[in-house]
């Protein structure tokens, strides 16, 4: 079985929701044993809070438990698709089911950070865990995807990288279309300002490359995120 690293715990919003509960370290401390059976003390839950040490999945479900909260408020901005459902407090193979994926294929795609569904699943599973496209991308394991795909967009023709796109980015494919032709555009005059005598680069390309290196951030800027 993998190992999975625990969530980005929201060690802050912890904290304040004990404090607004009117709760002692020690009173968390007593609901962790008496209702989860965790062998937790005061000092532990004070190093949660401090950020000196993270619970783990099954701590973070339980704290939950005892301060009244969702898990997702325990948990700082998730990334991975896991985290993401943790966040929901969705099991594995309750999300699956949702989604309309066989439950041993999705854990393997979670396992991996490597979604694999169709369109229809992928729109499910946006929907379902609630994610903005740029957080469906990464979430997706798909950056690196995506970077690769613009890359190739901006330097050559865009028009016949809409489709490679769309299937990366549940973003309508019109916006698609606008998106890419700007992202051209732009990458283009800055090689035409590199080649000509005017120009500030030293003719190494420089700009260029600057420009393909932040190419998904320069293609959020425009698209809907």
């Amino acid at each position: 079985m993998p190992v999975h690293p625990s969530p980005p715990f929201n060690a802050l919003a912890a904290r304040r929701l004990r404090e607004g509960l009117g709760m002692a370290p020690g009173h968390v401390a007593y609901g962790l044993r008496a209702q989860y059976g965790l062998n937790i003390g005061p000092d532990l839950v004070v190093a949660w809070e401090r950020g000196q040490r993270a619970p783990d999945m099954q701590e973070i479900t339980a704290l939950a438990g005892v301060l009244w909260c969702a898990v997702g408020d325990l948990i700082a901005a998730p990334g991975t698709l896991r985290e993401h459902r943790m966040a929901r407090g969705l099991g594995a193979p309750d999300l699956a089911r949702m989604v309309g994926v066989d439950p041993a294929s999705y854990q393997r795609m979670e396992d991996s950070g490597r979604w694999r569904g169709n369109e229809r699943q992928s729109a499910a599973l946006s929907e379902v865990l609630g994610l903005s496209p740029r957080e469906f991308v990464t979430a997706t394991g798909r950056d690196e995807d995506l970077a690769e795909v613009l890359c190739s967009a901006v330097t050559t023709r865009w028009q016949a990288y809409v489709r490679p796109t769309a299937k990366l980015v549940p973003v309508p494919r019109r916006q698609l279309e606008d998106v890419l032709q700007r992202l051209h555009a732009d990458y283009q005059s800055r090689m035409v300002a590199t080649l000509s005598w005017g120009g500030s680069d030293s003719g190494d390309g420089a700009k260029g490359r600057e420009y393909l290196d932040e190419i998904v951030g320069h293609f959020w800027r425009l698209a809907p995120a």
